[in-house]
């Protein structure tokens, strides 16, 4: 191939001059020609195989650092400064294209290079080639110096780099082929033991067959023997729903007959119940006159023990206490209600005389209307709970947590109890105490959904209710 590369057109080009029975002199040899008309005729860069092309790269190269300043053309003083092991692969289009293009470079960098080669020099300035050097040095010294004959030099140097070239590519299917032959002894070696191995499975496969038909003589056998048995099945099968047949229309007339019973006996109910009216009539008035006979006792023991009306009730010392010390002794339970799940129960225990209610407020609010601000559920509880205590004349308490963080509270409607948690103490732990002030007897009702709180409440007594009972009652208000 060229020595040049495709971008040596724009490397500045210069005009062939005469240095030293160079170009321009009739002696300088091969690269001049006469023309007819006396003008002389620059033959063509010959074509170089890649390894001589590499080799003259790599010896300008190596010469580059030891030329003057001066000497190394424009192109390639930045190429001169590359390290040694970059200037011949990041600089060889350039140096390529400075060798085709300058003839004195050319001669200064043959000058050093011929006396670096030594006797393989002195041969090729002479037109000779000694037959053990190597070709591809030849050809890139006859390229630098170009003695009269240093084509012949490059293209002997050529014609044995691709016999080379192709005693390689022989040698490479040699060694593939001998490769290949041993492949295919070793899979022929495989194949043998796999031949043995097939040979043996084979065997194998003949006994296990003959035990597979034995077993299948086997199976034929005890299968007739399952299928008679099935036949025997189906005929019992057949005499057992004649049976269960009988057995369904004995049990369908004793059905029939139990009907008939059971009519007998509610016509009896109904009368029985009729009788249990009547009787229940009796058993209302006996009661009332009962409880009107316990009213008016009531009443005398009252005058008799001089009570007068109290001004403040159980839960208001409870709220007194609260204002002074962290807590109070825990009461004893006291068996005083039962929990129901019913949220119809809050008007019936609202409606027993004295009652209290005790409400979770966060808990309620939450639930309720949690979409609001605190300071919107608060008022919007506690005046729900103003209409309760002033529809049932009870006594009203809600609690809320956290009294430090509340100010400027508005004041309570009529009847109803506003209480907040000190610092470390939960309104659970107010509410639970609240209900063990109250006396055993007096209805205490505790709306809240904590299950915590209504189990604690229930053991000392009170009526746990969830929260929407509460709301709903709120609701319909």
């Amino acid at each position: 191939m060229p020595l040049t590369e495709p971008y040596d057109d724009h490397l500045p080009q210069e005009d062939p001059v005469a240095v030293d029975g160079a170009v321009g002199d009739p002696d300088a040899g091969p690269d001049a020609a006469s023309a007819p008309d006396g003008e002389q005729v620059i033959e063509p860069e010959p074509t170089l195989p890649e390894p001589v092309r590499q080799r003259i790269v790599a010896l300008t190269a190596a010469v580059l650092p030891t030329l003057v300043a001066d000497e190394v053309p424009v192109p390639l003083r930045r190429v001169a400064k590359f390290a040694p092991n970059r200037r011949a692969r990041l600089g060889a289009p350039a140096i390529a294209a400075q060798l085709a293009a300058d003839p004195l470079f050319r001669q200064r960098v043959t000058a050093r290079v011929l006396t670096d080669a030594g006797d393989l020099g002195a041969a090729v300035i002479e037109g000779t080639a000694p037959a053990a050097a190597d070709p591809v040095e030849v050809a890139a010294l006859a390229y630098l110096a170009r003695p009269r004959s240093w084509r012949e030099l490059i293209d002997a140097s050529g014609a044995a780099v691709r016999a080379e070239a192709d005693s390689a590519v022989v040698a490479e299917l040699v060694r593939e082929a001998e490769q290949r032959a041993t492949r295919a002894e070793h899979d022929r070696a495989v194949a043998r033991v796999e031949a043995e191995k097939l040979r043996g499975e084979l065997s194998r496969v003949r006994e296990e067959l003959g035990q597979l038909r034995e077993e299948s003589r086997q199976l034929a056998r005890t299968l007739r023997e399952t299928q008679a048995r099935e036949r025997k099945a189906t005929e019992l099968l057949a005499t057992e729903r004649g049976r269960a047949a009988r057995a369904s229309a004995d049990v369908d007339a004793e059905l029939r007959r139990a009907r008939a019973r059971l009519a007998e006996a509610e016509a009896a109910a109904g009368v029985a119940r009729a009788s249990a009216k009547e009787a229940r009539s009796v058993d209302d008035a006996r009661l009332w006159l009962l409880l009107e006979t316990i009213g008016q006792a009531a009443v005398g023991l009252r005058r008799e023990l001089a009570l007068d009306p109290v001004d403040k009730l159980p839960a208001d010392f409870v709220a007194d206490a609260f204002a002074e010390q962290p807590g109070t002794a825990p009461a004893g339970p006291a068996a005083r209600a039962r929990d129901t799940d019913d949220p119809a129960r809050l008007d019936q225990l609202l409606a027993l005389p004295r009652a209290h209610l005790v409400v979770d407020g966060y808990n309620v609010t939450k639930r309720g209307f949690g979409e609001m601000s605190l300071e919107q559920q608060r008022k919007r509880l506690i005046t729900g709970l103003g209409g309760i205590a002033a529809q049932t004349g009870d006594e009203v308490t809600v609690v809320f947590d956290g009294a430090e963080r509340m100010h400027g509270l508005p004041p309570a409607p009529r009847g109803v109890r506003v209480l907040f948690s000190r610092k470390g103490e939960t309104a659970d732990e107010l509410i639970r105490r609240l209900v063990r002030a109250e006396p055993p007897g007096r209805p205490v009702v505790v709306v809240s959904s904590d299950r915590e709180v209504a189990d604690g409440v229930r053991r000392h007594g009170a009526y746990p209710l969830g929260a929407d009972s509460l709301l709903r009652r709120l609701a319909r208000s």
